[in-house]
């Protein structure tokens, strides 16, 4: 599969020749339809980054999804090409972010390296990148998305912040009291990759948002159930499934971490379920499948509330239920922005593929559903072959 987008404006113009030097790379201003320039905008300047650079840290992300996270390297393909670029750099930033556990062997090292991705985050966005490949795509795909919208969209320094710091919460798997803490963590996560992807697009919408949030929680909640075999019974170090959606749990790997079950701690109780019991029995382990199920059910409840969301967006109706998080500063939309897409229409259509999670979420709920919520069961860390069809046929036909 051909990774690169087909658009090339940061190489255009004339810049190509200044780039072999490895001299700033200057973006062009360019105006899109529908836009007005911005008087006194200044395209940003991506210091000491080549064309060579950036093909290359390119290719690199596609290579972590293709090793670490096999549906979303499939689902990039629904992704509109000008936003593929941020599509990869979150999804591989959010990858080298859990990786974290893989690597480090005691909490001032995992601290150590959390800082390094906020830092990471900064220097990218503010156009003078570390030279790691994450962020140089990272930072490419900020600039480019700053001349395609003439400064007016950018991508939000505090959602990438909260991946990093909700990822280091759980770095050494502290517990989840209960399903919202849960829910917590996946919104955080998964929802926060969701509302980057958007603004990418862009898609401005606080309805879009809202139907992203409930694709992330399910998604992230599936994530952790899908991890839990791993932080239970930890592999050698770096040694990985690509199902498991690196993005999938937090501290999947040793990390000197041994033996963990990371279930809301009030359903393991309703359950009766002890870690004890599953580090020694596995899935035997009394009252462990009715946790999974409960878990399941609520992951399987937000991909029900979104199919019901969207049915009612694209009937020109409102949500049926009043988004949590819309009063937050990153959620609240200027009407130039806001401009660029409407709820019900050219926003959603436009930026669809970004909700294509929803079908590699529910495809793998149902497997488990076949497996009788045994987590453990090994056809659960299998790629699904059936997975492009699915996703083709879903955005066809614009359903989740």
């Amino acid at each position: 599969m051909n990774t690169a987008p087909t658009h090339r404006l940061l190489f255009q113009n004339g810049v190509r020749a200044r780039l072999a030097g490895g001299c700033p790379l200057q973006l062009p201003s360019l105006r899109i339809q529908g836009l007005t320039q911005r008087r006194n905008y200044t395209p940003p300047v991506l210091a000491g980054v080549t064309e060579a650079e950036v093909n290359a840290a390119r290719e690199h992300c596609a290579n972590l999804l293709r090793r670490f996270d096999a549906p979303a390297h499939t689902l990039q393909t629904f992704i509109p090409p000008s936003a593929r670029d941020a599509y990869l750099a979150l999804r591989a930033f959010n990858i080298d972010v859990a990786r974290v556990a893989d690597v480090t062997s005691n909490a001032a090292v995992g601290a150590m390296r959390m800082q390094f991705w906020r830092d990471a985050v900064d220097s990218a966005l503010s156009f003078t990148p570390r030279k790691e490949p994450v962020v140089v795509l990272l930072s490419a795909a900020a600039a480019q998305l700053s001349v395609d919208t003439d400064g007016t969209n950018r991508l939000s320094k505090s959602w990438l912040h909260r991946i990093v710091t909700t990822r280091e919460k759980y770095l050494h798997n502290a517990p989840y009291p209960d399903m919202a803490a849960l829910e917590s963590y996946a919104e955080n996560t998964y929802s926060t990759l969701m509302y980057l992807t958007l603004a990418a697009v862009p898609v401005q919408s606080v309805a879009a948002d809202h139907l992203a949030s409930h694709i992330g929680k399910a998604q992230g909640i599936a994530a952790v159930l899908r991890g839990l075999p791993l932080v239970a019974f930890p592999p050698p170090p770096n040694h990985h499934s690509n199902q498991q959606g690196m993005g999938g749990a937090q501290g999947a790997g040793s990390g000197g971490l041994q033996g963990a079950v990371m279930l809301p701690l009030d359903v393991m109780a309703e359950a009766g379920v002890r870690e004890n019991d599953v580090l020694r029995k596995g899935s035997e382990a009394a009252g462990l499948r009715d946790a999974v199920f409960a878990v399941a059910t609520r992951a399987n409840d937000h991909l029900i509330t979104a199919r019901e969301m969207l049915k009612s967006m694209k009937a020109g109706q409102g949500a049926g239920h009043d988004f949590e998080h819309a009063g937050e500063a990153e959620h609240q939309y200027s009407e130039a922005g806001a401009g660029l897409s409407t709820a019900s229409g050219d926003g959603l259509d436009r930026g669809f593929g970004v909700f294509m999670p929803a079908v590699s979420t529910q495809a793998w709920l149902d497997q488990l559903q076949k497996c009788d919520f045994d987590v453990f069961n090994p056809k659960l860390r299998t790629t699904d072959w059936r997975l492009p069809w699915k996703a083709y046929w879903a955005f066809k036909r614009r359903q989740l």
